[in-house]
């Protein structure tokens, strides 16, 4: 079932009714496609005005349109994303200099870590995959570029807050919804923080099982030519072959050289 807006979304719209330049329409027509962001199910009319807080008679005619385009699919069940829309995630991808850059070096990573490798994102509360290298033991949907993982409880997202203000960390807290994703996902601020805070003192963070159970991941952050984190390298493996600590001493510092190398380019 597609949700509501979040008061977050609502008051981002309240701000674009500002903006002189923001086309409403074209706006609306993106809050229909992120609806489907909540819903592995294709979605009814009803479903996507809902979720895009928008009355039906406005989400057809937008509907019709994107069906129109290929940007969504009509099937009997409802709506489904399109298939144009996975032509404009290639050209996301293929031109973002990130990946461009960080390809040769997070390959060399694999093969010296015989583990997953991930790249991600940073996007404010979230952290975005772009690049996954996997090992024999990953599920399919861990390979999905463009999945979206909650920076507080993640390796990578710990590591980028270990690069910011407290001030900018406590605020990403703040608006983020602290919920468990595993039984030992940490969502007490003050935890939170004091992990921020091990990671500044590390240069990288280590995150066991708050993210799927069994897991244990290194995460590093990447820095712009300013300083500023704007992604990370991540190393995951299981707990059935590591002890974190072995985990720890063995793949940090490989994780540390390949985000400083990524950091130079």
């Amino acid at each position: 079932m597609a949700k509501r807006a979040t008061g977050r979304k609502q008051a981002a719209r309240s701000d674009d009714r500002e903006d002189k330049l923001y086309v409403k329409s074209v706006g609306k027509a993106f809050r229909i496609l992120e609806g489907f962001a909540d819903s592995t199910n294709a979605l009814s009319l009803s479903e996507l005005a809902e979720a895009a807080d928008l009355d039906k008679s406005a989400t057809q005619r937008l509907v019709h349109t994107m069906v129109k385009l290929g940007y969504l699919e009509r099937t009997s069940l409802g709506h489904r994303p399109g298939r144009r829309l996975l032509q404009r995630s290639f050209d996301y991808l293929r031109g973002h200099p990130l990946i461009t850059h960080s390809l040769p070096i997070l390959a060399e990573l694999r093969r010296d870590a015989q583990e997953r490798i991930d790249l991600s994102l940073f996007d404010d509360v979230a952290m975005l995959y772009l690049v996954r290298l996997q090992s024999k033991r990953d599920s399919l949907y861990g390979y999905l570029s463009g999945r979206s993982v909650p920076t507080f409880c993640t390796s990578g997202g710990r590591a980028v807050l270990s690069k910011l203000p407290l001030e900018q960390v406590k605020d990403i807290l703040n608006r983020s919804e602290l919920v468990k994703v595993t039984p030992k996902t940490t969502i007490a601020k003050e935890h939170i923080l004091t992990r921020v805070q091990e990671a500044r003192d590390a240069g990288y963070a280590v995150v066991v099982e708050e993210m799927m159970v069994g897991e244990i991941a290194c995460g590093v952050a990447i820095l712009d030519d300013t300083g500023k984190p704007i992604g990370a390298v991540h190393v995951a493996g299981s707990l059935a072959e590591w002890s974190p600590a072995d985990f720890e001493k063995r793949f940090a510092p490989l994780a540390v050289h390949a985000a400083r190398a990524i950091s130079a380019v």
